[in-house]
């Protein structure tokens, strides 16, 4: 993997972070704890591997744009019951 493509990943990565850090200043209806922070920087920092690796290996087109797709899919579905729990498991939100 390139050293430029990484950096602007971590860099996409920290700036997302930087969102919810500055809401959290503005109003107490964002209350994130270390440990949001923490999973979500994972689950992001592993979005843009999944999606870096898919780019890298990947040769179609074609096939490249569903396999981006999936994994966009698959992070937002799991982003989606961390937050509110669409799915009622025991990692949901509360």
């Amino acid at each position: 993997m390139k050293t430029k493509r990484l950096l602007i990943i971590l860099s996409i990565v920290g700036i997302l972070l930087l969102i919810p850090i500055i809401a959290m200043q503005f109003t107490n209806e964002i209350a994130w704890s270390f440990t949001d922070f923490l999973i979500m920087g994972i689950l992001l920092l592993a979005t843009g591997m999944g999606i870096e690796l898919t780019i890298s290996i990947v040769s179609s087109s074609k096939n490249r744009v569903i396999a981006i797709g999936a994994i966009l899919l698959i992070f937002f579905l799991i982003w989606a019951e961390l937050a509110v729990g669409i799915f009622g498991t025991v990692f949901a939100g509360t």
